[in-house]
């Protein structure tokens, strides 16, 4: 037996050399410094996104993509289907948990200047699979063919037309035509289970293989500390304080999947009235309450509504390009500027989506309210601590 298992593995050797990934692993640190917490942000992300491609593959197996049976197979799922109903909240809950995460990641390592160079293909990969996961947040939402999700997704959609030039091009591909009916159902499917996983997948692996060949980035305020400290074996020291995270999301993300089950509501009618506080999701609400705020009209032939979607567009794009612009943290490891517009960016940020939820329960806007406070104190002593050094 003890000779069958020493072939099997010789044999799996000549063809996958698992030792050498062993002997990379066990090489490999973690800098330890009064940051370190943020290491394990990405892999919080990664674990919400398992959890997404493992529910997602059994909704799969009964979901019809059709605006005639796409209601009634979620239905189906929710109240037929064994722990069906469990499935879907995971689902639906791991995907916010995911975006939240993802989002979180990006913060802490803008605010950590961990883009820095070599890393700046790392950032921009890390950048491509937050917009991917706001893609799949938006893709499927439509999917269960509810009254909310397809008038969110009318809205989502008619804000993409009053684009310039592009608007109505945008417009027609989304819904794959004029109006939201079924083969917008059919194409926001086809982009959620198909096209965008294939764009996370070649994303996801130049990632991961870039932060493991080029390791954690270290805060230039905590460099001295990290010299300092002996750093953290990956394997099995870290591996295995991520996989107890892992443990803790998964017991939290069941907890509310049980106890807040997502609810379905009813179908869609496209000749029903809109929703009067219709919103999208969450990650979406700052945007929304923004182009609520722009009055109708237009200036030279433009829309007022295009100003800040372009806004919006030209400042995605300057976050993946902070790497190249951000050259003063290369020569003295300091950037009080890119971290006062990083602040007041999150304090909008988090002030517009409260101010989305205004009509809540008054706790979580004063929680709100003391978060952003919080922001912008933390802001303000980091640009102070920058400014000093």
């Amino acid at each position: 037996m003890l000779g069958l298992f020493r072939t099997a593995s010789e044999w799996i050797e000549n063809r996958v050399p698992v030792s050498k990934a062993t002997e990379f692993a066990s090489h490999k640190t973690v800098p330890l410094h009064r940051y370190s917490v943020i290491y394990y942000f990405g892999g919080m992300t990664l674990f919400f996104l398992i959890v997404q491609l493992l529910t997602g593959i059994m909704l799969m197996l009964y979901y019809r993509p059709s605006a005639a049976e796409a209601f009634e197979s979620v239905e189906f799922i929710m109240t037929v289907v064994p722990f069906g109903w469990l499935i879907r909240s995971l689902h639906s809950w791991s995907a916010n948990l995911m975006v939240f995460f993802a989002f979180l990641h990006l913060v802490t390592v803008y605010f950590s200047k961990g883009y820095r160079k070599p890393r700046e293909i790392t950032w921009i990969t890390g950048c491509a699979l937050l917009f991917l996961a706001l893609a799949f947040g938006f893709s499927g939402y439509l999917l269960p063919w509810n009254k909310l999700a397809f008038f969110a997704t009318k809205v989502g959609t008619d804000i993409a037309g009053v684009l310039p030039v592009v608007g109505e091009w945008t417009l027609r591909f989304l819904r794959g035509g004029d109006r939201v009916t079924g083969g917008t159902l059919s194409r926001f499917y086809g982009w959620h289970v198909a096209i965008l996983p294939a764009f996370l997948t070649v994303l996801l692996v130049v990632h991961l293989l870039l932060v493991q060949i080029q390791g954690m980035s270290v805060p230039p305020r905590a460099a001295e500390e990290a010299e300092r400290r002996r750093p953290m074996k990956f394997f099995p020291n870290f591996a295995l304080r991520d996989l107890f995270g892992w443990l803790l999301a998964l017991g939290v993300l069941v907890a509310l999947a049980a106890l807040f089950p997502w609810e379905l509501g009813e179908k869609a009618d496209p000749f029903a009235p809109a929703y009067k506080d219709i919103r999208p999701e969450w990650y979406f609400v700052f945007m929304f309450e923004t182009l609520k705020l722009v009055p109708g009209g237009e200036i030279f032939g433009v829309e007022y509504e295009a100003i800040p979607i372009l806004l919006f567009s030209l400042g995605g794009l300057l976050l993946v390009l902070v790497p190249f612009i951000d050259k003063g943290v290369e020569r003295t490891g300091r950037s009080p500027v890119f971290t006062v517009i990083g602040v007041v960016a999150l304090a909008y940020m988090v002030g517009m989506t409260a101010w989305g939820y205004r009509s809540w329960v008054p706790v979580w806007v004063v929680l709100a309210t003391v978060g952003l406070v919080y922001v912008l104190r933390w802001g303000t002593q980091r640009v102070k601590a920058e400014s000093e050094s």
